[in-house]
């Protein structure tokens, strides 16, 4: 009698965790990101990332990639998962070719309202930048 009490409170408290972590989706807290070595990119919004190979400062796409790694790591991987890889609830960023740049910094800089929050108050458009070179470097999904 015991063991089935106990077995139904642990099943109620599983659910309940369960249920608040879907519930949470998109509640997070923007973590700065030391932009390292990479110039200030300024207020106004580009509509191409800087740092893909062959455009303005494609010179340092490694040195973003590195950036990038370590702001995805405290803004994004929460919800999108580790190296961008969703477990469902959210888009598995690697398979967005649909999403040009302009998009994305629109998308990161005013949030979708469905979830994911505007990061315009916290991250820099460098660093927004840098985080789409280093899901950019991320193998894609076979």
């Amino acid at each position: 009698m015991l063991t089935h009490v106990f077995t139904r409170t642990l099943l109620a408290a599983t659910l309940s965790v369960g249920a608040s972590s879907a519930w949470s989706h998109g509640d997070v807290t923007p973590q700065p990101v030391d932009t390292g070595a990479l110039p200030d990119l300024g207020k106004e919004l580009r509509s191409e990332n800087p740092f893909r190979e062959g455009n303005e400062h494609g010179s340092l796409n490694e040195e973003a990639i590195k950036v990038g790694r370590s702001g995805y790591a405290g803004n994004c991987a929460v919800c999108h998962g580790i190296e961008a890889m969703s477990g469902g609830l959210t888009p598995d960023l690697r398979e967005l070719e649909e999403w040009d740049d302009e998009y994305f910094i629109g998308r990161v800089t005013n949030g979708t309202g469905r979830g994911m929050p505007s990061f315009k108050d916290n991250l820099d458009q460098t660093a927004i930048w840098a985080i789409r070179t280093y899901v950019e470097s991320l193998p894609k999904p076979e």
